[in-house]
Parts: C-alpha cells; sequence; structure tokens
C-alpha cells in the first residue's frame, strides 16, 4: 500500500535567491540563501546554507545466490581517519555518476574497475539523500546477481583516480555479522545489506523463477 507524502511543503515554501559558487575545486561548494514556511504559518527569517555540490553517486552489491556469498571492497577512506581505527573499510562497489542518469550502467563501469567484474543482472533497490542538510548528493543502491564461484580476486582500482582496492568475497552470514559488529559502517553498505535481509527470500524467489 502506497501512502502519501506526509509534508505540507514543497518548492512553492521556499524563496530561493541566486545561488553563489564559493569553493570550485576538487567538490564544489556553493551558498544557498533562503526563506522558507514555518509550521506555525509565516515565514522564516533568512537562511544561509553552505552545500557541497557532489554530484549524485551509485553502489551496487554483488551477490550470488548459489553460494550465498556477497563482494565487498576495501580501500582507505581518510576521512575515516578521525574516528575509526583503521580508515581501510569495508564497501559496496561504488562510483560517482559524473551527470550521468543511467545508474545501472554506472554501476556496471565501476564494479569492472574496482573488482573486475561484469554485471548484468541488476535489481534497484533504493536510493537516499546522504546527508542532505550539507550535500545535494543522492546515491542509488543496486543488487547484482553475480557468479562469484570461480572469482579470484585481487587487487583493482584506476591508477589516475589514485585508487587501491581489494576485493573480499564472503558468505552473506559473515558479512552480516561484520555489519552487526561494527564493523561495516559507511551508509551505502549498511543500507545494502540491511535492504538484502529484508528482500532476501524475495529476491532468491524471483530469480529463481527468472
Amino acid at each position: 500500500m502506497k501512502i502519501s507524502a506526509i509534508s505540507q511543503f514543497s518548492h512553492d515554501d521556499i524563496e530561493l535567491k541566486p545561488i553563489e559558487r564559493v569553493y570550485d575545486g576538487f567538490f564544489k561548494i556553493n551558498t544557498y540563501r533562503f526563506h522558507h514556511a514555518l509550521f506555525a504559518g509565516g515565514k522564516s527569517v533568512e537562511v544561509k546554507r553552505e552545500i557541497l555540490e557532489r554530484g549524485h553517486a551509485v553502489a551496487v552489491l554483488p551477490y550470488d545466490p548459489a553460494t550465498d556469498q556477497v563482494l565487498l571492497i576495501e580501500q582507505i577512506r581518510i576521512g575515516a581517519l578521525a574516528s575509526k581505527q583503521s580508515p581501510w573499510l569495508l564497501e559496496c562497489i561504488a562510483g560517482m555518476a559524473d551527470g550521468s542518469s543511467d545508474y545501472e550502467e554506472v554501476a556496471k563501469r565501476e564494479a569492472f574497475e574496482e573488482a573486475g567484474i561484469e554485471l548484468n543482472e541488476l535489481e534497484f533497490m533504493m536510493s537516499y539523500l546522504s546527508s542532505p542538510g550539507g550535500t545535494t548528493e543522492r546515491l542509488y543502491l543496486y543488487l547484482a546477481r553475480t557468479d562469484l564461484a570461480g572469482y579470484q580476486g585481487g587487487i583493482f582500482g584506476l591508477d589516475n583516480e589514485d585508487e587501491d582496492i581489494k576485493t573480499h568475497v564472503m558468505s552473506y552470514d559473515e558479512a552480516m555479522l561484520r555489519l552487526e559488529q561494527g564493523e561495516i559502517d559507511n551508509a551505502a553498505t549498511v543500507i545494502s545489506l540491511q535492504w538484502l535481509a529484508l528482500n532476501k527470500q524475495r529476491i532468491l524467489s524471483d530469480w529463481k523463477n527468472s
């Protein structure tokens, strides 16, 4: 059963001034100035927010229904240095869409670059805003039906993007245990594994009949 959106407000309830670019490097930062409708009525004072314009991204979780295994990648994430014992994280395969709206094609490209695998059958899981208080980025998540039985693994990544990526194939149960123990703690991978846990029986049934 589909239910309607809960918010009473829409784009029409925002008075947005011209957006100003304040930083234009590897990342881009814009300043937004706006008034917005208030729950109690009337409108807010002018609000100023610096927003990271990162673009949208795609993540894909390869899953083998025959062996009940998933493939995750490991790479350094320097942003984790401040709060994690090791900033080498277990993650889904992922990459920036770079303006493309063909998110399945982005997932296939990243899977080949980061894990050396070719994906054919993708199941859209969901999309979500990564941190809408500070960035416009939206992530699109996919589950990929993958044959991992003969996968050799290795080290992958693009030299021109300074990538150093190691692949890990593990059982579904091991991945869920690593999630439960907090080793896997980045949003796209947490959400993808939880989605698989919630939908696993349906996915196995659908794939068996396809």
